[in-house]
């Protein structure tokens, strides 16, 4: 791990060492031993919970990052699902989190005000993600600690006002006396720099880490990633004002066709979005079948590698942005031309 560059208010909150989160991917994607390569590189990252068709598995994710981590923290993706029982199917989680020292989760999807006391009362630090500024408000009611605010460029689900990550970033910092977290379409050390000049305290990855050696999604799929080049996404599920962005292959196809036909009904829609499929071609290494979240800063995904030499490489690209902003600085001597 690299000797800290940076010193901001995310990574004090976190201990942390850079001011690098990596988000959750799924279904499944995230699993113990990809959050812990993140952890022991000096960053943070977050088991996704909803990957799991049991407990069990999930349990068995969590005691593999703990073993691999030793004493340092690591997090937990909690999406709370907009369906009945969602809420309680989140709750039923908690005490695993205590049980294995998870000292931070990433919640998404519906609002968390009931499931953040309970985190609060185990010491667990929460950092809400927002697809829109508007948001803003409820993560400061529900008590988060910080807020990550997603930008129309992210692989996943960018919310449906599509505002662009250049725009959001440069706004929240202002916008909330939480500490903001820049993500969508951020994956190089220069964009580091410029997301903590604007405010922020760090950018959270996803699509820009899907080349990392240590995830368990197969060789082949990663080198489909090194070969695009960004551009192959759609946005699905529109019509359901949850828009997800996606690889544009036969699934999204057959999505976006049952979408221009103006079908409401989702249980028509919901084989194409099932996580068994997906995780069946993550592991196969074909990725014409499957819903898999796509962003543009897959475009940076040039090289399949560890975690550590990802964070390495952006930290060394991040210092060159910072020598390159003081090189450009005019003296400040109240001088005149």
């Amino acid at each position: 791990m690299r000797n800290p560059i940076f010193n901001t208010e995310i990574t004090r909150l976190l201990n942390i060492a850079h001011p690098l989160l990596c988000g959750g991917l799924g279904p499944g994607v995230s699993d113990g031993a990809y959050v812990a390569a993140v952890v022991n590189a000096g960053g943070m990252g977050f088991i996704v919970s909803s990957g799991y068709d049991n407990p069990e598995d999930f349990e068995a994710e969590l005691a593999t990052c703990r073993n691999r981590v030793g004493d340092k923290g690591f997090g937990v993706n909690l999406y709370i699902s907009r369906i009945a029982g969602g809420v309680e199917r989140v709750l039923d989680l908690l005490p695993l989190l205590s049980r294995y020292g998870v000292t931070c989760v990433e919640t998404a999807g519906a609002s968390p005000a009931e499931i953040i006391p309970r985190l609060k009362e185990m010491g667990i630090t929460v950092l809400h993600k927002i697809p829109a500024l508007r948001y803003i408000a409820t993560a400061e009611r529900v008590g988060a600690d910080a807020v990550i605010v997603v930008g129309q460029e992210c692989g996943g689900h960018p919310g449906i006002y599509m505002i662009g990550s250049i725009v959001q970033a440069a706004l929240a910092p202002f916008e909330t006396r939480l500490p903001t977290i820049a993500a969508g379409g951020f994956a190089t050390g220069r964009q580091l720099v410029a997301a903590l000049a604007m405010g922020n305290g760090a950018i959270l990855m996803g699509s820009r880490m899907m080349v990392a050696e240590e995830l368990w999604i197969n060789q082949k799929f990663k080198e489909f990633v090194v070969s695009a080049d960004g551009t192959e996404s759609v946005v699905a599920k529109k019509a359901f004002r949850d828009n997800h962005r996606i690889l544009d292959n036969d699934t999204a196809k057959a999505i976006l066709q049952l979408e221009a036909e103006g079908v409401t009904d989702f249980d028509t829609y919901r084989p194409h979005f099932t996580g068994k499929l997906t995780r069946a071609h993550y592991q196969s290494g074909d990725p014409s079948r499957g819903t898999f979240d796509w962003g543009h800063s897959i475009a940076f995904a040039n090289r399949i590698a560890t975690v550590e030499e990802i964070f390495d490489e952006i930290i060394d690209d991040a210092v060159k942005a910072r020598d390159r902003l003081a090189e450009l600085a005019l003296p400040t001597d109240g001088g005149r031309a």
